[in-house]
C-alpha cells in the first residue's frame, strides 16, 4: 500500500519538527508548509534545511493564506497541525481550506496534551483548553476525518523540574507536593509522542478516534515522581504538601499567563484529569497497545539524564 502523502503545519516549532522527521522516517512523502518569514529566522531556517536535506517537500505559506493553503492541501492527504495551543483557533482556517481542496482523507489538529473534552477545569484555563474543543465540534461538523493526539504532558514541560514551578531543575533538599500527591500524571517525549502521531496516519483503527498515551512507565503520582527522584540522588527530600484551597488562591493571585503552569498542575495533579477515565469505555485507544513496536523514553530514564 502506497503510504499517505503528509503535510506538516507548524514543521519550524518543537513538535512540529519531530512531526516532519517521524514522518520521513517513516517514509511518507512530507510536506512542510513554512512561513516566508521563517527563513529570515536562523534557528528555523536551520531547521527548514534539515528538513530539505532529508526528503522533505518545502511550501511557503500561511494559515491565514488561503491560496497557497488550498493549493498546499491539494498535495497531500493527511494534514497535521502543530502550531501552538493558544493560536488553536486559527485552525479555522485550515478547516475552511481542508474543505475547499476536498483531497484530506485525514486530519490530525493541534492538540497534543489532556483530553480538551475530559479536563475539568474549564473557566479557569483562559480558553486554553476551550478553544480545542470548539476546532473539534468544528471538524466533526463539517464531516472532516480525524484523529485527535491527547498525549497529556511533554517531558520538557513539568518534569525537568519535577512539577516544581520556578525551578529548572530536580530539587536536591525540598520538594512541594500539591493535593495528597496521589492523583496519577502521565509525560512522554515529544520525539515519541510523534512516532506514534505518524503510527495513526494510515490506521483505519484511529479513524474519527481519540488516541491517548498512557505508556507502562510514564503514569505516575507525584508522591512516587519524588519516591523514584529519591531512589536516583540517594537522597531524602523534605516534603511540604499544599492543598488544593492553597493551590487555587495561589492560582488566583498569580498573574496570567505565569500561574499556568499551577492551572496545569492542578487539573493534573488534583483534580487527576489525565487518567480518572477509562480510555476504551470513551471510546478511545491507547497508542501503546496499538503500536507496542514504537519504542519510548520512560519517566526513570528521562530522570536518569538530570541526575
Amino acid at each position: 500500500m502506497d503510504r499517505s502523502r503528509v503535510l506538516i503545519i507548524g514543521a519550524t516549532g518543537n513538535l512540529g519538527y519531530h512531526l516532519a522527521k517521524a514522518s520521513i522516517n517513516a517514509s511518507h512523502p512530507t510536506f512542510a508548509l513554512v512561513r516566508d518569514s521563517a527563513f529570515d529566522d536562523p534557528q528555523k531556517s536551520q531547521k527548514i534545511g534539515s528538513l530539505s536535506d532529508a526528503g522533505a517537500v518545502i511550501l511557503k505559506g500561511a494559515l491565514e493564506e488561503e491560496k497557497r493553503l488550498v493549493e498546499a492541501l491539494k498535495q497531500v492527504d493527511v494534514v497535521i497541525c502543530a502550531i501552538p495551543s493558544k493560536q488553536a483557533l486559527a485552525q479555522q482556517n485550515l478547516i475552511r481550506a481542508i474543505k475547499l481542496a476536498g483531497s484530506i482523507k485525514r486530519f490530525i489538529p493541534s492538540e497534543f496534551g489532556a483530553d480538551p473534552d475530559k479536563v475539568r477545569i474549564h473557566g479557569m484555563d483562559y480558553n486554553f483548553y476551550s478553544s480545542k474543543v470548539d476546532i473539534r465540534r468544528l471538524v466533526e461538523a463539517e464531516g472532516i476525518p480525524h484523529t485527535y493526539i491527547c498525549c497529556n504532558f511533554f517531558m520538557s514541560v513539568l518534569l525537568t523540574s519535577l512539577v516544581q514551578p520556578g525551578l529548572k531543575t530536580p530539587p536536591r533538599d525540598k520538594v512541594t507536593i500539591f493535593g495528597d500527591g496521589e492523583a496519577k500524571g502521565v509525560f512522554v517525549k515529544e520525539e515519541d509522542v510523534a512516532a506514534f502521531t505518524i503510527s495513526t496516519v494510515d490506521d483505519p483503527r484511529t479513524l474519527n478516534k481519540v488516541m491517548y498515551l498512557r505508556p507502562a512507565g510514564n503514569v505516575y503520582s507525584m508522591n512516587e515522581l519524588t519516591e523514584i527522584w529519591e531512589s536516583k540522588i540517594g537522597k531524602k527530600l523534605e516534603r511540604t504538601y499544599i492543598s488544593e484551597e492553597e493551590l487555587l488562591i495561589k492560582i488566583k493571585e498569580t498573574p496570567y499567563p505565569d500561574n499556568m503552569p499551577f492551572i496545569f498542575i492542578y487539573s493534573a495533579f488534583v483534580k487527576g484529569d489525565l487518567t480518572y477515565f477509562d480510555i476504551e469505555s470513551s471510546g478511545g485507544v491507547e497508542g501503546t497497545q496499538l503500536y507496542p513496536q514504537v519504542k519510548y523514553a520512560t519517566v526513570s530514564e528521562f530522570l536518569d539524564t538530570l541526575v
